[in-house]
């Protein structure tokens, strides 16, 4: 049986080998797709980064897919059933790294967009991808800097699905209408290291600082709201001792996270913070990694569009959640863009044997190609 459109470049993507931030040549795949179809491309690569920006058409409103072509390695190979990156057909399902994370979405949105295309040549506003290698990985030099690129030109996205794999059962059971922020603490609480036998001459960092991680740990810092559930306070690392029983350490190294919702401001939560170690009399050094704002789309013309064509398909609508993990969906919602996740099945992404369902596939680019016409058709 021959392969459909959307599982020979799910196919074709996935044989390419793109650990982060390498492509692989995934996108140069994708725009002879684009480029077949009248897409204007700018290939943007910055340091080791290799971002892809597509678009046809150049009134408003813009609507554009985004997401990445780089995957997570494959872990040990000799526990994966067949070769990672050697797309295999097992039960009706597509196996291979990056097959639901996000190759897979990726052939569903060129396709989708490809039978738009064919069924409407011409259209209400444009189309765009936005595909950048770098979202496993530390997400300088991707999607954050083709926004930049994007906003110094006044080149503002409407309006964006990101392929991520949000669903849960079944494909589009979940979509995403926003994330959390993210922003952590790595903290240095400063003693004085001495014998365990004379306390009175040293200070002991770790004791000081305990009843400061206590209050902090148990703070209520918000209620969250009808999106979002209570931003929460979580110890990831702590390091201290000299390995020895008999040394009271010099300093205490604590790494802390926070993933906060929008009743939050990352301003809030650092001066909460510095209070509380203030209030403990801690000698102490402290420096942030902000990771993310966090972002809602709880109306406007997308959601309703994506929310119709989810029902239409499978014949459920969606539920509506922000869980999880961060996406370059912050990103490009600072540019005041309507943001969504929709994707495959995320039950085996970053796993050994990841997998995807080709009839879920199959109806993702259904739905894409149902939001577009909801979009751009009057």
């Amino acid at each position: 049986m021959t392969d459909s459109a959307v599982l020979s470049l799910a196919k074709n993507l996935i044989k390419r080998p793109s650990v982060t931030p390498i492509d692989g040549g995934c996108q140069e795949l994708m725009i002879q797709r684009l480029e077949k179809i009248h897409f204007t491309v700018e290939r943007m690569v910055f340091e080791d980064t290799t971002n892809l920006w597509a678009r046809r058409g150049t009134k408003a409103p813009l609507f554009a897919f985004a997401g990445h072509t780089d995957v997570v390695p494959s872990g040990p190979v000799e526990q994966w059933h067949t070769p990672p990156f050697e797309p295999t057909i097992i039960e009706g399902y597509l196996y291979g790294r990056g097959a639901a994370d996000m190759k897979g979405s990726l052939a569903a949105m060129v396709v989708a967009t490809e039978r738009f295309v064919a069924e409407n040549p011409i259209y209400t506003g444009s189309l765009a991808f936005l595909i950048t290698s770098d979202e496993e990985g530390s997400f300088i030099n991707g999607t954050t800097r083709v926004v930049d690129t994007l906003v110094k030109r006044n080149e503002i996205i409407d309006m964006c699905i990101v392929g991520e794999p949000s669903s849960t059962n079944v494909v589009g059971d979940v979509i995403k209408n926003g994330r959390r922020g993210s922003i952590t603490g790595d903290l240095i609480v400063k003693g004085i290291q001495g014998h365990v036998a004379y306390p009175q001459l040293a200070r002991n960092p770790i004791h000081q600082v305990l009843p400061a991680l206590a209050e902090l740990a148990s703070m209520l810092w918000d209620n969250g709201n009808e999106y979002f559930p209570p931003t929460s306070f979580q110890i990831s690392n702590l390091a201290a001792g000299t390995g020895v029983s008999n040394v009271i350490p010099g300093n205490f190294q604590v790494q802390f996270n926070l993933r906060f919702s929008t009743e939050l401001t990352a301003d809030n939560i650092k001066s909460r913070i510095y209070a509380v170690l203030n209030k403990h009399n801690l000698e102490y050094d402290l420096a942030w990694t902000f990771s993310g704002y966090p972002f809602l789309t709880d109306t406007g013309t997308l959601l309703d569009a994506v929310v119709t064509a989810v029902d239409e398909v499978n014949n459920q609508k969606p539920q509506l959640l922000t869980t999880g993990g961060t996406s370059d969906g912050r990103f490009i919602a600072r540019m005041g863009t309507q943001v969504i996740e929709l994707g495959p099945v995320n039950t085996t992404i970053h796993k050994v044997n990841e997998c995807v369902s080709i009839a879920n596939l199959e109806k993702l680019s259904n739905m894409y190609q149902k939001v577009l016409k909801k979009i751009l058709v009057q």
